[in-house]
């Protein structure tokens, strides 16, 4: 599975964030694409720690049997997947700032290596290593 460990994945993601305009068309979903590298830079946030979302209820349950089958492999999530609160982002946002923003946080992540990540669990999956 490709991780951002990695130099050369780190690499072609920081390409494909560089390459997005405002009129890239959108995959799936409803986000811009400005508000979809905000979601990005969210995840990232919380991968290195400065944002803690709590823990929802059916991630209790069923979370630990789901993890798997979300993170397990390189396909995308599915759609319409449910989300915390504080990936959906609203509002206009720039891009070119949002690509700045998700940049930094990619190099400070790759910076700080696996000891550099959070130790909060995941808001839905709980409890995730390093690599996950």
């Amino acid at each position: 599975m490709k991780n951002l460990y990695e130099a050369a994945t780190t690499e072609e993601v920081k390409q494909r964030i560089a390459s997005l305009k405002p009129s890239s068309e959108r995959q799936w979903g409803t986000m811009t694409v400005a508000q979809t590298v905000a979601h990005c830079s969210v995840g990232l946030e919380c991968a290195v720690g400065d944002i803690s979302p709590p823990r929802v209820f059916i991630g209790r349950i069923v979370g630990w049997m789901v993890k798997p089958l979300a993170l397990g492999n390189d396909k995308p999530m599915r759609r319409n997947s449910p989300t915390a609160k504080v990936f959906v982002i609203q509002g206009d946002r720039n891009l070119e700032a949002e690509q700045t923003r998700l940049t930094g946080l990619i190099d400070r992540f790759t910076t700080a290596g696996p000891a550099g990540c959070t130790t909060h669990p995941h808001s839905f999956f709980g409890p995730l290593t390093p690599e996950e």
